[in-house]
């Protein structure tokens, strides 16, 4: 299926939608770590604190436009009330990655504790990097699928039509019995 010729016209439209939206995820997973990594580097590196703090500041601070970010411009979520059901799973989310980053952040200080500032800060940093993008993907999916589901409203007008039935989407040219003339 490598053209999206050969599939369903609205499932095209919920491909296309759908690997925009990733591309938007990434970009705004730059902006957020990015960030996290300028107030890391600066915590660690210019001021020496110590790294496990740094990285829960530097992580508190990424959290925020990457928030805004993912609701507003990746899943096209607007409004108050739903903002607020949807801060605490998605702050649970950024303190699951925060243990696992923390935990490698410590690890990773540890190791170079007797090296340079900026070996120090670059494994420090590193760390941080490795383990949010191994967790990547599925924060993606949870956002996707759970946290930022748009309704069957939303989806139509994402897509520009009804979201396909199984049965549509199913439904395409019947096989042909054997000796059967075209």
């Amino acid at each position: 299926m490598g053209d999206d010729r050969d599939v369903h016209p609205a499932f095209a439209r919920t491909l296309k939608t759908y690997r925009w939206r990733v591309v938007k995820y990434a970009s705004v997973s730059a902006i957020a770590t990015v960030t996290s990594l300028v107030v890391l580097g600066v915590l660690v590196g210019a001021l020496g604190l110590p790294s496990v703090g740094s990285n829960i500041a530097a992580t508190a601070i990424g959290t925020v436009p990457s928030f805004e970010l993912n609701r507003r411009w990746v899943w096209s979520v607007g409004g108050r009330k739903p903002a607020l059901r949807q801060v605490l799973p998605f702050c649970l989310l950024s303190f699951a990655g925060l243990v696992i980053s923390s935990l490698a952040v410590h690890f990773a200080s540890a190791v170079a504790a007797s090296s340079g500032r900026l070996v120090r800060t670059t494994a420090v940093e590193m760390a941080n990097v490795c383990s949010y993008g191994a967790l990547w993907l599925f924060q993606f999916l949870l956002c996707d699928r759970v946290l930022f589901k748009p309704s069957r409203a939303a989806a139509q007008r994402l897509t520009g039509s009804p979201a396909p039935s199984a049965a549509s989407l199913q439904s395409g040219p019947k096989p042909r019995r054997a000796g059967a003339v075209p």
